[in-house]
């Protein structure tokens, strides 16, 4: 049930997820500090990241652990790969406040080349950390026509966060609640939510993951608001120094209404194995 960008550039990519470029960041950042607490900052990046969203699901602490992409990828963070980006930050003790200008194109289906193109769209960030343990964001972005497949065609997203981690007993759980909104020129407003949450122990860690997108790109003339929930396990071993094997697996069910039956219709379960290699 996820959708956007395209493998091929011809077709949208929907049900499927988009492999990421093969290099996903190449940046540098310079700070300046005020005062103990305070500081001014400047971050580009060919790739890089602008100031949006929440970490990127493959470093939420929360989910990381899962290799399942989520269907809410493209409401919160699927801009963590952006070709071309100027970020300027100001941090006021707990308090960050970012603003980013850069190229809203998401990436082609080329994966192994660095991309150029204007710096065309603009993001927003406010952050605030009133504990250890809690972290809080709000952001808003105006992408220049992101999707290739769309082109004249801008978007408007908002995202708000919450990540929360603490040690618990002998492990250490973490957890996210996050919202996104995106709006195409003249659409509807697609709002999504996700909540994650895992439990590290010695060599074990148990991860979910609740998600539920209003989503009009999998059907043609459908708009539908669909769900999915998954959880999982994964033991890592120690093979050698500074690098673990892990052994998981996941399930995962999928919730889609009536009117996508035509193209739901099948078994809603879904379940996979996996492997990883860890470098600690």
């Amino acid at each position: 049930m996820a959708s956007g960008e395209t493998a091929d550039g011809v077709t949208r990519l929907v049900d499927r997820q988009h492999p990421h470029d093969f290099i996903g960041e190449l940046s540098a950042s310079y700070s300046l500090p005020l005062s103990d607490r305070n500081s001014i900052f400047i971050y580009a990046g060919l790739p890089g990241e602008p100031a949006f969203g929440p970490p990127a699901y493959l470093h939420r602490e929360a989910i990381e652990d899962s290799p399942e992409a989520p269907i809410t990828h493209h409401w919160l963070d699927s801009t963590h790969v952006t070709e071309g980006v100027i970020t300027a930050g100001l941090v006021l003790g707990d308090v960050k406040l970012e603003a980013s200008r850069f190229n809203g194109r998401e990436p082609n289906q080329h994966r192994w080349d660095i991309e150029t193109g204007p710096l065309d769209s603009t993001s927003l960030r406010l952050s605030w950390n009133p504990t250890r343990n809690l972290s809080l964001q709000t952001s808003w972005t105006k992408l220049k026509e992101p999707e290739q497949l769309e082109p004249g065609v801008n978007q408007t997203r908002f995202t708000a966060s919450a990540l929360y981690a603490r040690d618990i007993g002998t492990g250490h759980f973490a957890g996210t609640l996050a919202w996104g909104q995106r709006r195409s020129d003249g659409g509807p407003n697609l709002d999504a939510y996700a909540a994650e949450a895992s439990y590290a122990w010695n060599d074990w860690t148990l991860f979910s993951r609740a998600e539920q997108t209003r989503n009009n790109e999998l059907v043609d003339g459908i708009t539908a608001t669909v769900g999915k929930v998954s959880a999982g396990v994964i033991r890592d071993f120690q093979v050698a120094p500074h690098l673990k094997l892990g052994l998981g697996g996941l399930v995962a069910r999928n919730f889609v209404p009536r009117s996508l039956d035509p193209a739901y219709g099948g078994d809603r379960n879904g379940a996979m194995g996996f492997l990883r290699l860890k470098i600690d």
